[in-house]
Parts: structure tokens; sequence; C-alpha cells
């Protein structure tokens, strides 16, 4: 098996995965390959970051190799955001590596590679399982002898999918090792921390709930919360404008009536379905979601609920139909018989066709008469006495064993095409064949066998439940009456409520988001959003088995957010903010404690042993600025002004502040918690770059 196979079949799933740990931890793909181009907005850029732009051909590119790589198993609008966030991390990264003349040298990359911890992907594709240790010395000699496949589309994957992104995080990493090694806290710092530390307060104090006043009789308008919003504008701030739509729905979701309806087709086959004798054919005519798989599967490589009751089922005869998640099924016993657990084969495969890595397509590259003229030669050398791994090297088409001498180990049933499953499982150890699958033509020779286990052929017919063209209709039809009806906001409120419908809020969306939670994936509504104002009402929207009528609530522009986008956040804040103005000015009378008590009706309390690194005060929770009055010099003996506090109004008066040795940590110890604090905050480098650059998405003009 090639090096490049190897990854694929061990590691495929650490592609997509490179994408995630990216964002976190600075893998950008591609670095030596697509250096950025510097240009303006175009019709083709998809964005720009400081002025690099991303090629819409690139980008595309980029999301074809990872759909490639993960084989559709990644959805293409999840690509999409990833893809971009990827591109960015990517370019901002560049750019301050060129700033600072950083590289990964080639030694540098062979540490990595070869190194006593090397990335998960090589340590997947290289671990030798009878030891479970990397077998350094096979990286080695397989990674040398791909070094002059330069134009082999395989080793470009290996080149963009694996080693690029290894190169990049290694960069990253010398990017955050510089700035982490240049903390530094000064003795004069990590003293004055100690002593903090290990210091604590004496208190009185005074304290009003912001609960004795009933939020009912305290209004608060869009203007005061506002107000608000702007005095803390740094906690409100928008990086980029959303938007939220109000809506309701209408279920187009199948009903008891489809699904009795799907069953009752079954119902109809079923007859049909044990009389034939040739069930792929039967199965293909009658659209089955599951096609047919004609060859022996081990019962423990069988991963139906009800395999026990299918095992029971006689050949010939039909169990069913049976719900099997959103689908009935018709399940037909065809054969069974002892077969081993799993097969040791070798093969020399001569191709009639190859697989397309981006369509998953067949498309022929040798008519079968070229095919069986080489496979003859191919076995007559073979017979000949020429060892079979070199006939392999030179005549088999198969990349994932032509490095083995076309062996395939110890691999259980149900993996391979059905007609070399068949004749792995079926055979006899020493027994030769040809095979014809989709691929073409294999030479195959069972090697040897392990164990023994009941194995089954069972043809499943499987049909979908849908919505009947009826129900669909009728959720359609409603979706547009109601619609219809309701061009304003006040309509559609009235409208929901006569029909008993619920008007549900969605969070936030993005400009390029795909799917808004509550709803579905809906790309069209999310554009619809962007191209009207607030009030608007849509038309009906399909989403999900349903059908969405929605009018855009608020417009959060980039910015400093507004009272309506985050009313339900900042109400109550405001709320208590009025509250406090209130309890300050109506009950806070008095220049000593039980003065304030009285004209407050609340008790004198005491805190002893407050801690200056303490997260809340005893009985009050977290209040932040009650623990700063109780160190504060100026409160010693003396009380402070009212503190509007998270919870309620408090005024304090400090008995002063001393030093507990016992509670804190050493000078020494302090300055290591500080300095290991700060690099881990270093570690935010890659966000702040983001956020302070200059980018420009234009990924809705594509999309």
């Amino acid at each position: 098996m090639s090096v490049i196979q190897k990854i694929r079949d061990k590691a495929a799933w650490i592609v997509f995965g490179a994408i995630v740990v990216a964002l976190l931890s600075f893998i950008m793909q591609d670095y030596f390959f697509n250096k950025g181009r510097t240009t303006g907005g175009s019709a083709t850029t998809v964005g720009t970051i400081n002025g690099t732009s991303i090629d819409h051909d690139d980008f595309e590119k980029k999301i074809s190799f990872y759909e490639q790589a993960n084989n559709g198993q990644v959805q293409r609008t999840q690509l999409i955001g990833s893809v971009w966030d990827f591109m960015v991390n990517e370019t901002v990264i560049n750019q301050e590596a060129d700033k600072l003349g950083l590289t990964v040298s080639a030694g540098e990359l062979s540490d990595v590679l070869f190194g006593a911890n090397p990335p998960q992907w090589m340590q997947q594709a290289f671990t030798d399982p009878k030891t479970g240790q990397f077998n350094v010395a096979l990286a080695k000699q397989q990674f040398n002898a791909i070094k002059s496949k330069t134009n082999d589309p395989q080793v470009k994957n290996l080149q963009e999918g694996y080693i690029g992104p290894t190169i990049l995080q290694t960069l990253g990493e010398k990017y955050q090792a510089l700035i982490s090694e240049a903390v530094y806290v000064p003795k004069w710092m990590a003293e004055k921390m100690t002593a903090d530390a290990n210091s604590v307060a004496k208190a009185s104090y005074v304290y009003v709930p912001y609960i004795t006043i009933s939020d009912s009789t305290v209004k608060v308008s869009l203007d005061e919360m506002q107000s608000y919003i702007d005095k803390h504008s740094s906690q409100y701030k928008h990086d980029a404008e959303t938007r939220t739509v109000s809506y309701v729905t209408f279920s187009a979701a199948p009903n008891k009536e489809d699904s009795a309806a799907v069953k009752n087709d079954l119902e109809q086959m079923k007859t049909d379905f044990s009389d034939s004798k040739d069930e792929k054919t039967f199965i293909s005519t009658k659209s089955s979601e599951t096609p047919y798989y004609n060859s022996v599967i081990g019962g423990k490589q069988i991963k139906q609920a009800i395999k026990d009751t299918l095992f029971k089922t006689p050949v010939g005869t039909v169990f069913g139909p049976y719900l099997d998640g959103n689908n009935y099924v018709l399940a037909k016993m065809v054969a069974e018989q002892s077969i081993p657990d799993s097969a040791k084969v070798r093969h020399i495969l001569v191709a009639t066709h190859q697989q397309d890595q981006n369509t998953g397509a067949l498309n022929r590259i040798r008519d079968d008469s070229g095919a069986m003229k080489r496979l003859d030669s191919a076995i007559a050398l073979v017979k000949s006495g020429i060892p079979f791994d070199s006939v392999v090297l030179k005549y088999s088409d198969d990349p994932g064993s032509k490095n083995t001498g076309g062996v395939y180990n110890n691999f259980p049933s149900g993996q391979m095409d059905e007609n070399f499953n068949d004749f792995s499982f079926t055979g006899k150890p020493g027994e030769t064949k040809v095979v014809h699958t989709v691929f073409g033509y294999h030479y195959v020779e069972i090697l040897g066998q392990t164990g023994s286990e009941p194995g089954y052929k069972i043809a499943y017919l499987s049909k979908p439940i849908t919505a009947s063209s009826e129900t669909d209709n009728a959720a359609n039809n409603a979706a547009t009456q109601f619609a219809a009806s309701s061009r304003n906001t006040s309509d559609f409120a009235a409208n929901a409520k006569k029909q008993n419908l619920t008007v549900l809020t969605s969070p936030e969306i993005g400009e390029n988001d795909f799917t808004i939670q509550g709803i579905g994936e809906n790309r069209q509504l999310v554009k619809w959003a962007y191209d009207n104002s607030v009030g608007t009402v849509s038309d009906p929207q399909n989403a999900d088995a349903k059908y969405v009528v929605a009018y855009i609530s608020t417009i959060n522009r980039k910015g400093v957010s507004t009272a309506q986008g985050v009313q339900q956040t900042v109400e109550p804040l405001a709320r208590n903010e009025k509250k406090a103005n209130i309890i300050i000015n109506k009950d806070f009378k008095g220049s000593t404690l039980e003065q304030v008590a009285a004209s407050t009706h609340q008790p004198v309390k005491n805190v002893d042993s407050l801690a200056f690194t303490s997260f809340v005060v005893p009985q009050l929770g977290n209040e932040p600025a009650f623990i700063g009055a109780a160190f504060n010099k100026q409160t010693i003996n003396k009380i402070s002004n009212p503190i509007a506090g998270n919870q309620g109004v408090f005024v304090v008066k400090s008995s002063g502040v001393s030093g507990v040795s016992s509670i804190g940590q050493t000078v020494e110890a302090q300055k290591a918690q500080a300095e290991q604090m700060l690099k881990q905050q270093a570690g935010q480098a890659i966000t702040l770059l983001k956020k302070a650059a200059n980018i420009k998405d234009y990924r809705s003009k594509f999309y």
C-alpha cells in the first residue's frame, strides 16, 4: 500500500479535522502554493484581508478539495464557512510570518514528521499494529519513494492536505513562541500581586436588593435601553451586521396517512418479492433506498437493529414491512451459510473503470477484451514462477495494494465489491479465480481465512416515508393564505393569534449564513432578510418539511447594537440601573451606617476576612464593586457613597486591611503563575490579529 493510500485509508478524517484544528492552532493549508495576490475587490474576489485578495477560483478549489477528501460526508454549506475562516487565518499568519522572516526549513519539517512526537496523521498511517509503536523507518522509506512523483495527483493531495498544514502548524507555533517567550513579570509587580493576594479586609455594610422593587412598577423605554447600551458600548459591539426574523411555521412533515400509504405499498409487493428469483433486478426496478449486495455477510457485520429477528427468517421468505428509521423495509433471506470471520487475499487488478475522485462516477479507461488480455499475461507470468509482488508492480491498477504485493490482510466480510467478497469468503485458502467487479478484472488468490461465523445474504426493499403531494399542498396553501393576509407586522400578529400559531424569533443571522436556527437550512430566506427592511413580510419559504412565513424583526448594524437587537439582554440591566437610582434617591439617607440602615429599613451586616482575590461576597454573591470598596483606603472608618451593584445597592464601611501570609503564595510562585496566565492569554494572538485586520467579506455575492 502506498504512503498516500495508507494515509487516505487510515486518516482520511483528519483532512477536514485539519480545518477545525486550523481555526484553533494555526494550521493554514497550502502556504507554499497559493500566496494571496494583493489586488482590490473585483467580480472574482471572495474577500480581502489587509488588501490580500481571496480569489473565487482558489476558494472553490479548496472547497472541492475538502469535499473530495471527506467523500461528501461534510456539507458544502458547512465547508464554505470553514474554508473562509481557514483562509482568513492563513492569510493573517502568512502576513505576520513574512514581516518577521519566519520559515520552516526542510530539516525542521523532517524533525516534525519523523521525530519523537509526529503529527497524528503520521501516527495513524505508520504505527505498527503489532507493537503499537510509530515505525519511523517505514515512514521515511515510503516518503523517499514518492519524492520523484511530483506530477502524481495523489502526491499533490498529500502535499495539500497533510504536508502543507503541518508546515503551517509549525510556522504558527514558531510565531506563538515568539509572543509567549516575550512574556515577563518584573519582581516588583510579583511582590505587589503577592501582597494583594495575601490581603483580607473587614467591612460593614447596608444592602438594598433590587427585588425590593417590583419589575412591573419600573418601565424601561427603548431610549433608556439605548442609553444603557451607549454607556457600555464595548460590551455591545457587532463586528458585522446581523438580522433577526420572527416567523410562524406550517408543518409539511409526513402524517400518519402518508406513513400508512408507504407501508401498504410494501405489503402489496411482499408476495412478488418472495416469489422473485432475481432479487437484484427486482429491487432495482422498485427504486429501493438500499441497493442489493449480492454476497454473504457475517452476522457481526450486519448492523440492522432487528438483526436477531432477521437471522431467524427462513431462506426464501420475507419479513416485514418493519420500521427502520424513516423507512419501511421488507427483508428477504436469500441465503445462509457459515463463513470465516476474516480473509487474507492477494490480487492483480486490470482496471476497466476508474473512479472520479470528485464525483464518484466510474469512467471507462479500457475495454473488457483488452483488460482480459492484459490480465492473462499477468497470470501467465505468475504461473511461470515470477514472484507475485513483481507482477503486481508491473500490471496491477490498484493503488491500495500495489506496494504490498497485492495483499489485503484480514479484512471482514461486506467491505469489498460483492463479487470480490463472495470469492474471498466462500472459496478455500489456496484457490485462485478471475473475478469481475465494477472496477475491472481481478486475479485473486486466497491466502488465508480465520474464524467462523454464520453468514447471511439478505435483500432489503426499503422505501422512505415521505409527505404526499396532498400533505405538502395543504401546508403550502395554509402558509400562502397566511402570508397574503399578513402584509404588515400588526396583521401578522393578529392572524397568528387567530390561528393559534406560535410566533418565534430567530437568533441573530449573519449575511453569509446558510442555516437559521429553528428554521433549518434556507439560504434564500437569509438573502431575503438582507435585501429587505424591518417589518417586511416574506412569501412562504420551504425549509425542513415545513413552510415558513417570516418578517424582519431587527437589523443590528455593524458597530454598537440597537436596543431592539439586544432587548431581552439589556432590558433587565437597564431596569436595575433605573431601580438603583430610585433606591439611592429615595432611601439612602444619613452619614453613618446606622442612619442609612434606618432610612432603608435594612440591617447593618458585617463581612470578615474578605480576600482581595475573592470572586464572590458572602450573602451577596458576585459583587466586585463591593470588594473594591472594602479594600479602598478612602472607606476605612467612613462610609462609601451608595454603589449600584449587580443585584442591589450598598454602602460600605471598611474596618481595615491586613495581611495573612497563609492564604497567598510566595513571590516566586506568584510570578510563575502570572507569567503562565499571560502566556495563555498570548494564545489569543491570532484572534486579535484577525480582529485588527481590515477584512472585507464578499461571499454573499457568490453563494
